[in-house]
């Protein structure tokens, strides 16, 4: 599967595992993780002058965007026409900063690619239509419906199974669920759900 890595940075960035012969972007500040990227995307106000001469590519925006660094990054992924876009980053720092990302992980311009991130200890999957994850039996993750109702939520492998159900935004129903099997299977008929999994 094609994949494009966006490096977001931040503070607790636990681990980087790069996927075989991904391109690599990194939004402003991520480029500072110690990766070797491809191209460094944003205002450039979270990179050293060393670190910006070592990229091979860079695309500045002024500071008064309408735009995240991240969400450029994300665009610029994209231009690449990646099957799966995986995102790397904090789940620190500001909250206004983390609530932004989550959102935008499910925006419906990224809906033709497999989305997902690494965000400190969690681990977050977007889930259109249908996804099967892999965890440890008593690993929680919880279902979130994010922009819309999400109709027609089924499960498989999690300790609390959904039958065809719907999941509202704003709602903790879908609130920690936990792995019951070593294979889990989200179904949405219809809307998007973040799939979260806290790590703790």
């Amino acid at each position: 599967m094609k994949t494009v890595v966006v490096l977001a940075g931040g503070p607790d960035v636990h681990r980087i595992e790069l996927p075989e012969g991904a391109e690599v972007i990194a939004a402003d500040g991520g480029a500072e993780l110690g990766v070797p990227v491809d191209l460094v995307v944003g205002d450039f106000d979270s990179i050293t002058s060393a670190t910006l001469a070592r990229v091979p590519a860079a695309e500045p925006y002024p500071p008064d965007k309408d735009a995240t660094d991240l969400e450029l990054a994300l665009d610029a992924a994209l231009r690449s026409s990646p099957e799966r876009v995986l995102v790397v980053g904090s789940a620190g720092g500001r909250l206004d900063h983390l609530v932004s990302s989550l959102l935008l992980l499910a925006a419906e311009k990224y809906a033709g690619v497999v989305v997902d991130a690494v965000l400190g200890g969690a681990q977050v999957h977007v889930v259109r239509g249908e996804r099967v994850l892999q965890g440890e039996v008593g690993e929680l993750v919880s279902l979130f419906a994010v922009h819309a109702r999400a109709e027609g939520v089924t499960t498989s492998g999690l300790v609390y199974p959904l039958h065809d159900e719907p999941l509202e935004p704003g709602s903790s129903r879908g609130t920690s669920n936990a792995f019951h099997e070593p294979e889990a299977r989200i179904t949405v008929a219809r809307g998007v759900v973040l799939a979260v999994r806290p790590g703790v």
